[in-house]
């Protein structure tokens, strides 16, 4: 995917302490790491654990990016908790041509139905292989595979050193979970 000006943008939609903006730090990492143009930061208020979060992502083919402002037109909207569907508008502002990418059990088909989504839906059970992978319910890194699927925004091998800089030792664990729903990941075509 990418944007006649070169750039991309991706919001992240979390819960305070899934690693939305861990997430976002990891995808500008390894586009940098390419040669390419990135910048990743959050939204924070008074958020705390649990609240619904944002993280936002810049990357660019062309220009070092100069805007900081908050996303509210994304090429790409990610989201790692299904629980927030029925209480966030997380497709507000998408791009027309645009691509959600979202942490479910259910299939593009049952989201439409749920939630009247038109665009463009990636899928995958990101809860799932987090648990069965990394032990734990945290699908930041499982998020980042499933949207280097959808979009192509950067290569998985570009990942592996900022993976082992974030998590060390679990590093390897972390790049399997993103390998493996980067594998899983169901997209539907444009």
């Amino acid at each position: 995917m990418a944007e006649q000006s070169g750039m991309i943008e991706i919001r992240w939609h979390g819960r305070g302490g899934q690693g939305a903006v861990t997430s976002a730090e990891l995808v500008a990492q390894a586009a940098i790491a390419e040669n390419r143009f990135a910048q990743a930061f959050p939204s924070f208020g008074p958020e705390r654990r649990g609240a619904p979060v944002q993280a936002f992502v810049r990357v660019s083919d062309l220009s070092p990016v100069k805007v900081r402002a908050e996303i509210t037109q994304p090429d790409v909207v990610v989201v790692l908790d299904p629980g927030l569907l029925p209480i966030v508008n997380v497709a507000s502002g998408l791009k027309k041509g645009g691509i959600m990418v979202i942490n479910t059990k259910k299939t593009a088909a049952q989201l439409r139905q749920e939630f009247g989504y038109t665009e463009r839906l990636a899928t995958v059970d990101a809860n799932r292989i987090a648990r069965e992978v990394l032990g734990v319910l945290i699908t930041n890194t499982t998020m980042v595979g499933a949207l280097v699927k959808a979009t192509g925004v950067v290569k998985m091998e570009s990942l592996v050193e900022p993976l082992g800089r974030r998590f060390g030792k679990l590093a390897d664990r972390n790049f399997n979970a993103a390998k493996r729903a980067y594998d899983e990941t169901v997209v539907e075509e444009s």
